[in-house]
Parts: C-alpha cells; structure tokens; sequence
C-alpha cells in the first residue's frame, strides 16, 4: 500500500494512545477488550490522559495496568474502591477509576464497593458482569444466574442453597452517595456507541464532586461459558439481559 493513502481522512479507525501496544491477554470475543477501548478513548477525548488514575485488582483486569498509558495501581482483590478512594482523597483533582468484575466487585470487595459509594467518594467504578468468576476457573459468583452452570455449581446455581443472583447495580443505585448509575454492553455496536456515551458522561460528572459514578457492563465469558463468543452473545441476550436490563438506572436529577 502506498504511504499517499495513510492519511487521516483515509483512516476508518486509529488506536488511542491512551492504549499501549501491547496484545491483550483476554480471550477471543471476551467483552474486556471492548471496553478497555472505550475507557481510554473517553480519556484522550478528554483531554485528562495525564490526569487520571485508575486502579485494578485481581481478576480477568489484574494486567489492565499493562494496557492503559496513565498511571495505574494495581489493589488486593476487591479492595480496588478502597484504594482509589486514598487516592482520589489525596488527589481531588485528578480522575480516578476502577475496573472490576463482578467475582472482585460483588463477593469478595463487597463491602469496599458499598461503603465508598455510600460515602460518594468522587471516583468512577468500571463493573464487569459476566455472572462468573473468569480468571480462576469459572466457579459461581454473586451474579451467576439462576439454573446457570459453573465449575462449583455444574448442574446449575440452586436457588434454594446458593442463594439467588445479586443485582448489585440496583443495589448501590439505593445508596444516597451514588450519583450516576447505568448499566450497558458492548456486544454490538449501538450499545458500544451507548456504553461509551454512558463512561464518557460518568467520567465528567467527577468535575462536580458529587458521588460515585458506576457503571455495570454486562458481559460474555466464552471460555467458561463453554461457547463460540457468537453463542455467548446470543445466550447473553437471551438470560442475561432480561434480568439484569440494560439502561439508566440513577440519574442526576437535573438531569
């Protein structure tokens, strides 16, 4: 190919430098890569690259420091709303996230999540529900779905011993330091064009100091769920969606 053609008006798409060039470890059609994407593009557009912090813990995004080129630190598994609240205390004026899944955010990190939203620490929190635990073997998590199959419950999760799914989401939405809560996917391209809509939104409201910012992102997890990633989208649309319905959840009232 000619150079003459690799101009801007001929690019369909450019990486964001908020992205570093190494290859993501997720595996093919998980939802992560996605939604890594969308997060650092909000980031560049906004001009806040060298302004934000972001915080991982363990799980499928314990390498999402290797991923985005700002400055990273790394929490113990599910204390990442812990961490960033220290962070974002003693920085007020950078922009802090998190980026958890739902085995990090809902089972072990729990009360961390519950208790910084409930103070409204001014941070945004990433939520990744994929309704399994990804990173340690597939084993039942707190939004594994009723009859859902998992290593730990492999004729399906019983209601009647496990307990039922936990929308955490609706949960955290009740809490008076939430300010903006919203649920999206990343499957399609409208709903990316709506979940990058959704982040970017969050992103800026931390300019008004005002609450916690969250963000669920249902998701798929081929591997463990033992399907194509075509399959788990379908099957995601078809279980996932009706009980954990994408859109507004809490909104700001001048809104």
């Amino acid at each position: 190919m000619s150079e003459n053609l690799i101009k801007p008006e001929n690019l369909v798409y450019k990486k964001t430098d908020v992205m570093t060039d190494r290859i993501l470890h997720y595996c093919p059609g998980c939802a992560h890569g996605t939604a890594h994407r969308l997060l650092a593009e909000v980031i560049d557009e906004m001009g806040i690259q060298n302004e934000t912090i972001g915080v991982a813990p363990v799980g499928c995004s314990v390498l999402a420091y290797y991923y985005f080129n700002v400055d990273m630190q790394e929490a113990a598994h599910g204390r990442a709303p812990a961490v960033a609240t220290g962070i974002k205390r003693v920085f007020p004026e950078k922009f802090v996230f998190t980026y958890q899944g739902d085995g990090d955010l809902a089972a072990i990190g729990t009360a961390e999540t519950i208790h910084a939203i409930n103070r409204g620490e001014n941070i945004l929190v990433v939520f990744i529900n994929n309704g399994i635990y990804g990173m340690t073997g597939g084993q039942m998590a707190p939004t594994t779905l009723q009859g859902m199959k998992s290593s730990t419950s492999p004729f399906g999760r019983d209601v009647k011993t496990m307990g039922s799914p936990l929308k955490i989401t609706e949960l955290i939405a009740q809490l008076p330091g939430a300010y903006f809560v919203t649920r999206q996917a990343v499957h399609k391209p409208a709903n990316v064009r709506k979940a990058k809509k959704a982040i970017k939104k969050a992103m800026e409201y931390q300019k008004l100091n005002k609450g916690t910012c969250f963000v669920e992102i249902v998701a798929n997890c081929p591997s463990n769920w033992k399907m194509t990633p075509v399959q788990s989208n379908q099957w995601m649309e078809e279980n996932m969606f009706p009980f954990y319905p994408l859109g507004d959840i809490k909104v700001p009232e001048e809104n």
